[in-house]
């Protein structure tokens, strides 16, 4: 295939390759850009190009792989690698301590709160909480199903509401 034919067939389907950058990028300079990059290497790689074979394939497996490039640069450039020594920490040891005291209180809000929820409804969260299915709280309460399941949900959603005014 001749530089000129080549270069006809290659911009026959360039609307093509606009359509394909912009699904890719999502935006409109960098899609541009994609298709220019794209178009240049294509032609400074012509000779790789084997007649008989699709050369609109051929291209978008070009622009693909060139997204691909970018993109896995563009991560590596926003990955901080912090190589410093931890000297300034004083009397630092190799493990941390984690404070479990906001635990303890979410803990304690979210008990106040069960507590002011129905028994009806209360029962049947603790068991499924403490892992109960749904079917065997429903056999040790001796309960149809649906309502297991409904009064787990309106505990859930009367919890909610409780925890969100205890917070406000």
């Amino acid at each position: 295939m001749t530089s000129s034919n080549f270069a006809l067939q290659l911009n026959s389907f360039s609307g093509n390759l606009k359509s394909f950058a912009m699904s890719l990028t999502k935006d409109t300079s960098d899609s541009e850009d994609l298709v220019q990059d794209t178009m240049l290497r294509a032609i400074m790689n012509r000779d790789k190009f084997e007649n008989g074979t699709n050369l609109k394939a051929w291209t978008m497996t070009i622009m693909r792989n060139i997204f691909i490039n970018n993109y896995r640069k563009k991560i590596r450039r926003n990955t901080i690698v912090d190589t410093t020594d931890n000297n300034y920490f004083i009397n630092s040891g190799d493990r941390t301590v984690v404070n479990g005291g906001e635990n303890v209180l979410l803990m304690q809000e979210i008990q106040i709160a069960l507590k002011s929820i129905n028994s009806d409804h209360s029962v049947p969260f603790m068991m499924y909480f403490e892992g109960f299915k749904y079917e065997e709280i429903a056999d040790i309460l001796e309960l149809p199903l649906g309502t297991v399941k409904s009064r787990i949900f309106l505990a859930r959603k009367e919890l909610k509401k409780l925890l969100k005014a205890s917070r406000n």
